[in-house]
Formats: C-alpha cells, structure tokens, sequence
C-alpha cells in the first residue's frame, strides 16, 4: 500500500491543505511533503493524529474497500446474451457479490423480460424512455419514461415493452440474480 498517496487523496478530497493538515496534526508542513512522496516514514502514533484531522479511521485507511473504485464506466460494463431483450448489462463489476445488483436493459417492442418465478428477495426498476407492462402474480401496471417500479419478488413477475419503440430500464435487484 502506499501509504503517502493515499494520505493526498483523503486528504485533496477533504480539501485540505498540507499546510492546515500539519498544523492541526501537530507536524510540520514539510513532513507532511515528505510523507505524501513517502520520503518520510510516520509512527503509528502520527499516523492516527493525521487520520483523526481527515476523519479517517485506521482501520479504514488499511481496508481493502477503501481503496476498491466506485465510479464505473461504460467500459467496466458486463454484457449478458440470452436474456430475452436487445441488451442486458451488469453495471457494475463484482455485484454478485455485493448486496444489489444494477443491471441496464433495453426491450426491443414486444420483447418481454420473464416471467420469473417467485424468489426471496426485492426488485426495482426505473423506466427511462419507453413503455412497460410490469406484471406481478396476476396484476399489471403500464410504467412510462420517469416512472420507477419496485416490489417483493415473491409472485412471479415479468416486464414487457409494450412501446412502438425500444423500451430502457434500469433495473436493481436484491439479492444478485445474474
């Protein structure tokens, strides 16, 4: 880990200078120079009065998910084929590990996303453009471009464009499914 740069970054988030960072550490400003390039090493002690003045905890500063990303680009996008719809998107790596999976679909018109069948868990959709019919057990409701839908997954369920044009969906799901 290096531990200077990341010392910059909690610290040029915060917006602090390395000047306020010392005076209120109780260091000199040229310490904190040497630390951030690592031409300094720092005790223990230091390092939690410097963590203290950013609102850091050490046991966060070390974490392993301090340091994953949280800014995914098209690019960090996972393509999944065989759905029933035009496209199919984990927008996020990893997230079957994590507690909500967001996934981006388009339905082409007539294309249908289900039926699914009851499971444990919670579903959440935002449409943004076209129109769906969301169906849930034996109830249907049309959803439009700006409207959002959510329920408990334990009926079974389905999304269907019913649009003339294709359908775009942002849609969550906890537990991970995909």
């Amino acid at each position: 880990m290096d531990i200077g740069k990341r010392i910059q970054e909690i610290r040029l988030a915060h917006q602090v200078t390395q000047e306020e960072l010392a005076v209120r550490a109780g260091v000199t400003k040229g310490f904190i120079s040497q630390l951030e390039r690592n031409k300094s090493s720092v005790s223990l002690e230091t390092l939690e009065a410097v963590l203290e003045v950013l609102g850091e905890r050490l046991s966060t500063f070390f974490s392993t998910d301090a340091r994953q990303p949280f800014v995914f680009s098209k690019q960090d996008r996972t393509a999944l084929e065989d759905l029933g719809c035009d496209k199919f998107e984990l927008l996020v790596p990893n997230s079957t590990t994590m507690a909500m999976e967001p996934v981006r679909m388009v339905l082409g018109p007539g294309q249908r996303f289900g039926p699914h069948t009851s499971h444990n868990g919670e579903e959440f959709g935002y449409v943004i453009r076209g129109r769906l019919s969301v169906t849930l057990g034996r109830r249907s409701s049309v959803a439009k471009a700006g409207d959002s839908f959510s329920y408990k997954a334990q009926q079974e369920h389905s999304i269907k464009n019913v649009g003339r044009s294709s359908a775009e969906v942002l849609f969550v799901t906890w537990p991970p499914q995909f």
